[in-house]
């Protein structure tokens, strides 16, 4: 299958001369249409800088192409009809004056589509709210209800790749799996393609087939998530992000002995 998202050589320095950051450095990656497609790593790794740079919001240099074609910068508003991004903080990412219709009918207007009530009502049922909930504000709406119309708001679109920035991270744990069991219906429903961002491999290996490992800036291994399941992880870093994600298991830590 063609790669629908190809990232190559692509590297983001925050800062000049001795106090330069090199947040991300040559990270290359092929995403497939329709296909889910993981960065994980530690806080600090390049990660979000990474997807931020494939979406337009961070300088970089390399080359992000949408089936083939290298995307231009800025960003022509072309591009942000084929992809949405989704933002880790659904209290920060929505305006706060704003009724969920208008928040939803903005990208459409911006984008010149039409029929836009009905698109609204369509696309609130499609993340699991009811259309009543186009005339609320984000703070008559829970966590997990406002990250479901941040994911609307991408949806009425109709884009073709969601880039996920930790869209879990900032909800409680008990609405985390509804939010990425909606997710992943979407993708296979709708035949799109998926960068998620994480820290935490249980959301990776639950959304992604495939996976890239960060630290310090670097991509140091590309697995598939049955091979983390399995454990079969080549690279030293990876193998100690696995064994502290599992270090923090109800069952290792009953069976810790208790300090005398």
């Amino acid at each position: 299958m063609t790669a629908k998202l190809d990232v190559a050589g692509l590297s983001v320095t925050f800062g000049e001369g001795s106090r330069a950051v090199h947040a991300a450095q040559d990270v290359t990656f092929s995403v497939a249409k329709g296909e889910a497609f993981g960065l994980i790593g530690e806080s600090g790794s390049g990660k979000s800088t990474v997807l931020r740079a494939v979406a337009g919001l961070n300088a970089y240099a390399g080359v992000v192409a949408l089936d083939g074609a290298p995307a231009r910068r800025p960003r022509p508003r072309a591009f942000f009809r084929r992809v949405q991004m989704v933002f880790q903080d659904p209290y920060g990412s929505l305006h706060p004056r704003k009724m969920v219709r208008s928040v939803l009918m903005e990208p459409m207007l911006i984008h010149g589509i039409g029929d836009c009530d009905r698109r609204v009502a369509e696309t609130l049922v499609a993340v699991g709210l009811s259309p009543d909930y186009a005339y609320r504000y984000p703070h008559q709406l829970s966590g997990g209800q406002r990250q479901r119309v941040a994911i609307a708001r991408c949806l009425v679109v109709e884009p073709e790749v969601l880039l996920l920035d930790e869209p879990t991270s900032a909800l409680d744990v008990s609405v985390q799996a509804g939010v990425l069991n909606l997710l992943d219906g979407l993708r296979r429903a709708r035949g799109l393609t998926y960068v998620l961002v994480s820290h935490d491999l249980r959301v990776v290996a639950h959304l992604c087939e495939r996976i890239a490992v960060m630290t310090e800036g670097r991509v140091v291994e590309q697995i598939d998530a049955d091979a983390i399941r399995a454990a079969r992880c080549r690279h030293p870093y990876t193998r100690a992000l696995l064994a502290s994600s599992r270090g923090w298991t109800r069952s290792a830590a009953s069976s810790d002995t208790a300090p005398a």
